[in-house]
């Protein structure tokens, strides 16, 4: 099988036509500071902002069909916690795999490669930035009732910019900081949400059957269930940010374990507060109430507020929604950032956005160039309605991430880099119902939410060919493995060894294999092959008996044997 070695370094491109990149290889260059409460603390505030404070009444309307508001909008919540369950379990296994500032990015160029994961991380960074701008510009709801009680007028774009100015450098300051701001903010919203609640509950006459009679959904089931499909998806977004925690993987403590709890426990409790906070909101108050002229009220806690504790207790609650719609911004940075960042290290954006600053520990241009673009977003472009379509690329990340787990499992004999500590649960059904679940979404969003992630496709696919692709290296990702298997079982067996072997080479002299690095090889590649065998087929090899081979030589030797006996 031997005969016929190459001396030469060279890979005729007839045999291999790709460079191999240790790709589980990633840098580490942001201090971890984040434990567990920190995870769920950044997680909560990337979703109880808008969810709680904005959506509610839309819903109502939405599950009304845009005509009638009503009240089983908490089967909404619940259903789209279980639709956003599955991505939830596939990111905290390829967390604890790539634990890596970039989250979603990062799963997906190394499972997909370069091309993938440009289109995915910009894509990403747009959708992020302009979701991190709505929430600065969405408090707006809420501050007419400060400007009545202060007797001013606000300018909604200069407090918005000066929001985001404030939100930049604190960001920059580092990751200790913005636990500081957000962990009391989280902790006293969510006590104050159970105290509004439970006052309701035990002041007010509460009518249950607004929240489960068949009226809360607007007739039989076999009619409404288009309805509450469309508010699922609706309410979808009210969720996104439960993974977005992923974003800082670089900067969490003890990953394997802190982030994938971390989602699943921010997940939980996000949905019981989101479940049991509008069964009371609609039990205590009528759905009309949180209409105003045939409209939604972009303030229903206010009202609801109002309706339990009266006029005072109303301005708490608004002041509560500026200040956590702020530390929702807050958190969007922080994980938006980390894209751009994330890029530069793989040479797929300019080298700049990866410098960390030397004090603070803090990719500090790529948060300044995230701030700059959301400035932008704020002051330019109707950054309400293209929020909503950004909705769709998110959902099209999530069936990604789905398939990443998929694609990962069933070449991670190869790419033994991939070693997750934590697995997924019912593999591979969960992520079939994820990726099955997300595109049923799309197609209850309907073609608006299509284009608007074709839109952040396209951002993606200008920035790797006009700068990316001369950069990037070609390389065997696990997808390109698993599709060769189908198509060219002979190139994946190839390739296949290429790839091991060259990850057995030990890390002092990545061109050499030892003898148990050899052996180590050769049991993923030919198992049936005992220890005797393998060390007397290493000693053939060696023929100079100094202990190593080269392995570009001894691949090629077995490419060319096989050829020639083909």
């Amino acid at each position: 099988m031997l005969n016929g070695f190459r001396t030469t370094m060279e890979k005729p491109s007839s045999l291999v036509d790709f460079v191999y990149r240790p790709i589980e290889v990633l840098s580490d260059t942001l201090e971890r500071k984040l434990g567990l409460a920190s995870v769920v603390i950044i997680s909560l505030s990337a979703m109880l902002g808008s969810g709680f404070f904005v959506l509610p009444a839309l819903v109502m309307l939405d599950m009304g069909g845009g005509t009638v508001p009503l009240a089983g909008i908490w089967l909404a919540y619940l259903l789209a916690a279980i639709a956003i369950l599955p991505a939830a379990v596939s990111k905290g296994e390829l967390s604890t795999a790539m634990p890596s500032s970039g989250g979603s990015y990062v799963y997906i160029e190394r499972t997909f490669g370069p091309f993938v994961g440009t289109v995915a991380g910009l894509g990403l960074w747009g959708a992020s930035m302009l979701k991190s701008a709505f929430a600065l510009i969405g408090f707006k709801a809420y501050l007419w009732v400060l400007e009545e009680l202060l007797n001013i007028t606000i300018n909604i774009e200069i407090a918005a910019l000066i929001l985001l100015a404030m939100i930049v450098g604190i960001n920059i300051l580092g990751i200790s900081r913005i636990k500081k701001v957000q962990t009391p903010i989280m902790l006293v919203l969510i006590l104050f949400m159970f105290f509004l609640s439970g006052w309701a509950m035990l002041t007010m006459e509460l009518d249950w059957g607004r929240a489960f009679g068949t009226e809360a959904f607007g007739g039989s089931w076999d009619e409404v269930w288009k309805d509450v499909a469309h508010s699922t998806a609706f309410v979808f977004v009210a969720y996104a940010g439960v993974t977005k925690i992923a974003a800082v993987g670089g900067e969490i403590k003890n990953p394997s374990r802190n982030i994938p709890y971390g989602i699943l426990l921010s997940l939980l409790i996000s949905c019981i507060l989101y479940v049991f906070i509008t069964i009371v909101m609609v039990a205590a108050v009528s759905p009309e109430e949180y209409m105003m002229d045939g409209h939604a009220r972009e303030d229903p806690i206010y009202v609801f507020a109002y309706a339990v504790g009266g006029y005072t207790v109303g301005v708490i609650s608004a002041v509560f929604a500026v200040t956590v719609v702020t530390a929702m911004a807050l958190a969007g940075i922080m994980a938006t950032s980390r894209f751009p960042f994330a890029m530069a290290r793989d040479n797929l954006l300019p080298e700049p956005l990866e410098n960390v600053h030397p004090k603070y520990q803090t990719p500090h241009l790529a948060i300044i160039g995230t701030g700059i673009a959301m400035a932008l977003s704020i002051t330019l472009l109707p950054v309400h309605d293209i929020a909503k379509l950004a909705s769709g690329f998110k959902i099209m990340i999530f069936i990604v991430i789905n398939c990443s787990v998929i694609v990962l499992r069933r070449a991670s004999p190869a790419h033994s880099w991939y070693q997750p500590e934590w697995k997924s649960p019912l593999y591979p059904f969960i992520q079939l119902f994820g990726i099955i679940s997300g595109i049923f979404l799309l197609y209850v969003m309907g073609i608006m939410a299509v284009i608007g992630g074709l839109a952040c496709c396209v951002l993606g696919i200008v920035t790797y060919y006009s700068y990316g692709k001369s950069r990037a290296h070609p390389m065997l990702t696990p997808w390109r493995t698993v599709r060769t298997e189908f198509t060219n079982a002979s190139k994946a067996e190839r390739e296949k060894r290429w790839l091991v072997f060259h990850t057995m080479a030990g890390w002092a002299n990545p061109q050499h294999l030892t003898e148990g690095e050899f052996a180590h090889a050769m049991g993923i590649i030919a198992p049936q092959f005992s220890r005797f065998h393998i060390r007397n087929l290493f000693h053939e090899i060696d023929a100079n008996g100094d202990g190593v081979i080269d392995v570009d030589e001894f691949l090629l030797g077995i490419d060319e044997a096989l050829t020639e006996a083909e």
